[in-house]
């Protein structure tokens, strides 16, 4: 298992990870919809949505990795790093910079 000392260092390994598009648009999605949950919990003012949150994202996330990229997700590997490097790549598909 690799050691990275920077999230920096990580990214461009995250990013390969997420080489195939349809990986990429699961994950897009998946993370939209965790932060619809988050939203309708706070207009709602009920906390009781927030578990779906994280069944959202990553179970959506999961299904690219298993189904299309055949990879195991860096999640189990480097769990901080790639919950940051998913809104990292979420913001960058949003700015272009990342094809979805």
């Amino acid at each position: 298992m690799s050691r990275y000392t920077s999230f920096r260092e990580f990214y461009p390994y995250y990013l390969s990870e997420h080489a195939n598009r349809h990986c990429r648009r699961l994950h897009f999605v998946g993370s939209s919809l965790a932060l619809l949950v988050v939203v309708i919990a706070c207009v709602a003012r009920d906390a009781r949505w927030l578990w779906l949150a994280p069944v959202f994202g990553y179970g959506f996330a999961w299904i690219g990795h298993f189904v299309f990229e055949k990879n195991r997700p860096a999640t189990f590997r480097h769990p901080l790093y790639s919950l940051t490097g998913d809104w990292v790549m979420y913001a960058d598909i949003l700015r272009g910079r990342v094809r979805l």
